[in-house]
């Protein structure tokens, strides 16, 4: 078992095969006392028990689940509010137990394991005896992994009610003063993922959603680093909530220089409601340390979610190309223009059709019709099972989109029920692309979805699903809920759509779902849970993608990122690329095209059919391998990325230049993740003939690079072991 347990010390050794984490009871509180690199048990436990005078106030003990109101001025982990009003509380240690393996969380998205010998999980057990309130603290620890999942179940076992007012997932406290860093990913629409790094100092750094979903502005990650930590050197200590709500991440430097890092459902305008009996569980936090930099954090998350967390058949299989029309003809389309546009993409080898908005209602704009889940027969005369059945008989699949959570005010379904909408009585109902956004917390609500999708899915061989989200979520009431619960509607909101998200995933296992919102807007773990891809943004722009698809490779997996070449200018920027460096970018990823591909040349039609037989060839390599990040878009003109096969006998590196440099220097580019012992035949996309070259040396000394004075030059290298068998053992 990867859990030590030394009662006689109050202490409790959390181990996997590269790293420990490991907690003390002391006076009653669970207390952080290390999480790093693995100790042995050839070490004295006792050396490392935190020794606290009782007349110690708690603002000095580095706490698990901290609490406010007896002693620590720092933030709480949590807070309730007793039936009198007041707000006190004070959690004391219980109990222990463990288990095999890690329990599912009810309701929520979670990491799994498909066999109990994976991981195992603690459960401390606490509760404050004034109120009878009961907590339980969960840490599962994957044994192969440097990952610890942690949340928390809160039960009210006293006789009067409990109102929770926060309830975070997670709580660490680096009790020990050292330089400290914070990277995140920030941005807005149409630039998601942008890597920001800043020193930690005394205060806070808080990063939140209070938008009801996790948000452009801000993914629910941060992972804090060491002062000097790099993509391949240091120490870094990521933290990801599987959550696709409002969130909050704060980091907290106190005058002692200690740093108390603390995450979980955002606790603005949140409230909970526990009657005598009934619990509340919260999103899971997956933490992850690395001592070999932010690249070997990335790579523990891209293993653990796109095999633990990513779910059906679609987990370990190849993803389709597609062609998606939405650039192509925006609203302005019929049955023959969809058709024409797959009959070229099925000469170029491409392998789904997706139809994008309009198809549905009597839509022709972004102003009415969400809700009315049928199809419009003026475009669509034949209905969209005749599309579909056109389109399948060229030899593609065919996709549809869906915005599911939205309400036109213009739409049949509003005029039979304005109240299904989030609103408050009597208030302005904030429209946002002209429309409002269903009450997910009522399961009549979702049982009407539910039933609308699913008559498609029955009458028309949907394989692909496109599942949209275009605004955020204002006036958040419920007509359903009794005053003292509207504060809970919007987490309701969520558990709502991850209960209808199960129900049709799971009736409809064979379609391809993938997440939308605005393009990366909620880009999370919990979406990932049900759908293993996401449209990372509705910026295609090449350059700006090099930024977008780097930075959301911090924490996800490329499986997960869905990238597609458009036409130029781009509709985003207006910038021209030419269409071998938005290939490039886009094979990066979930590669597609989101153009009209009858508008094409010959030559460029050319291009298209070797780009996707090429994508073809590596796609399982750059879906299934491991990432090496080599050049950040953020520090320079020039990119550089590599995909790593797990035996490390095959690679894949792209290298992208955005802007020409005149009278240039010799250059070359450092490659990582391969084996030094091996030689290694290395082709380029300028060349047929090979080059031969040794593991070592492509690490050490780089790869040379050929430069060209171009404006948006991109290439790639074939790497490939020319004698694994010499490898050693």
């Amino acid at each position: 078992m990867s859990i030590k347990v030394q009662e006689q010390l109050g202490l409790f050794h959390l181990q996997s095969s590269g790293m420990s984490y490991l907690i003390q009871i002391v006076n009653g509180h669970p207390v952080h006392v290390y999480w790093g690199a693995k100790l042995t048990h050839r070490e004295r436990m006792e050396d490392l028990l935190i020794h606290t005078p009782d007349h110690a106030g708690l603002d000095r003990l580095p706490q698990e689940y901290p609490q406010y109101g007896s002693g620590d001025f720092r933030n709480p982990a949590y807070q309730v509010e007793l039936e009198d009003g007041t707000r006190i509380t004070e959690l004391q240690y219980v109990s222990y137990r463990t288990m095999k393996g890690k329990p599912s969380l009810l309701g929520l998205p979670a990491v799994y394991t498909e066999n109990d010998t994976e991981a195992d999980t603690l459960i401390l057990e606490l509760m404050d005896r004034y109120s009878g309130l009961k907590v339980n603290l969960l840490y599962t620890i994957f044994a192969d992994r440097n990952v610890i999942v942690r949340s928390v179940r809160m039960i009210n076992g006293g006789q009067k009610q409990l109102r929770l007012r926060r309830a975070l997932s997670a709580s660490v406290d680096f009790a020990e003063q050292r330089e400290m860093e914070i990277t995140y990913l920030a941005g807005a629409w149409a630039r998601e993922g942008n890597i920001t790094r800043r020193p930690l100092l005394q205060g806070e750094t808080r990063i939140d959603s209070k938008r009801g979903m996790s948000s452009h502005q801000f993914n629910p990650f941060a992972a804090l680093v060491a002062s000097g930590t790099t993509e391949n050197y240091g120490e870094a200590y990521g933290f990801s909530l599987v959550y696709s709500g409002s969130f909050e991440a704060t980091a907290e430097v106190d005058s002692f220089g200690s740093t108390r890092f603390s995450m979980g459902v955002n606790a603005f305008d949140f409230a909970w409601q526990l009657e005598q009996g009934e619990s509340f569980q919260t999103p899971e936090v997956v933490m992850v340390y690395s001592g070999q930099g932010l690249g070997e954090m990335s790579r523990t998350y891209h293993r653990l979610y796109r095999t633990r967390l990513c779910r059906g058949q679609y987990r370990d299989a190849e993803r389709p190309i597609l062609v998606n029309n939405w650039e192509a003809t925006y609203f302005n389309f019929n049955a023959d223009k969809l058709v024409s546009i797959a009959e070229e993409g099925a000469k170029l080898g491409i392998e789904l059709f997706v139809l994008d908005d309009g198809w549905f209602g009597k839509r022709d704009a972004d102003n009415s019709s969400l809700g009315d889940w049928y199809e419009d027969r003026r475009k669509l005369p034949g209905g969209l099972a005749d599309v579909a059945e056109r389109i399948n008989k060229l030899g593609l699949r065919f996709g549809l989109w869906f915005e599911p959570e939205m309400i036109s005010p213009d739409s049949e379904l509003y005029r039979k029920h304005p109240d299904w909408c989030l609103h408050v009585p009597g208030r302005r109902r904030t429209e946002a692309r002209w429309q409002l956004v269903l009450d997910y917390s009522r399961k009549e609500v979702r049982d009407y979805i539910y039933d609308s999708l699913s008559a498609v899915f029955v009458n028309v061989p949907v394989s692909y699903v496109k599942w949209d989200m275009n605004r955020a979520l204002t006036e958040i009431g419920s007509a359903a809920l009794p005053p003292e619960r509207q504060a809970e509607t919007a987490h309701r909101y969520v558990l709502g759509l991850y209960e209808l998200l199960e129900r049709i995933t799971t009736a409809f296992p064979h379609i391809l779902f993938e997440s939308c919102s605005s393009g990366g807007g909620r880009f999370d773990p919990g979406m990932l849970y049900y759908m293993p891809q996401t449209w990372t943004s509705d910026n295609t722009d090449a350059v700006e993608r090099l930024k977008i698809q780097y930075g959301t490779s911090l924490v996800y997996p490329v499986s997960a990122i869905g990238a597609h070449v458009s036409a130029v200018p781009n509709h985003q920027v207006g910038r021209m690329t030419p269409l071998d460096f938005r290939g490039n970018v886009a094979m990066s990823g979930n590669f597609g095209y989101e153009l009209d591909l009858t508008k094409f040349t010959d030559e460029e039609k050319a291009l298209v059919q070797d780009q996707v037989a090429a994508y073809k060839q590596i796609r399982g390599l750059v879906q299934q391998g491991d990432l090496y990040r080599l050049k950040s878009p953020f520090e320079g003109n020039e990119s550089a990325w590599m995909f790593v096969s797990q035996d490390k006998e095959e690679a894949l590196v792209y290298y992208f230049q955005v802007m020409a440099i005149p009278h240039a220097p010799r250059r070359s580019l450092r490659l990582a993740g391969l084996d030094p012992e091996l030689e290694y035949e290395v082709r380029s996309s300028d060349s047929e003939m090979a080059s031969t070259f040794g593991g070592d040396r492509l690490m050490q000394l780089g790869l040379p690079l050929t430069y060209k004075q171009k404006d948006y030059e991109s290439g790639w290298f074939r790497i490939r072991a020319a004698n694994p068998e010499t490898r050693e053992v």
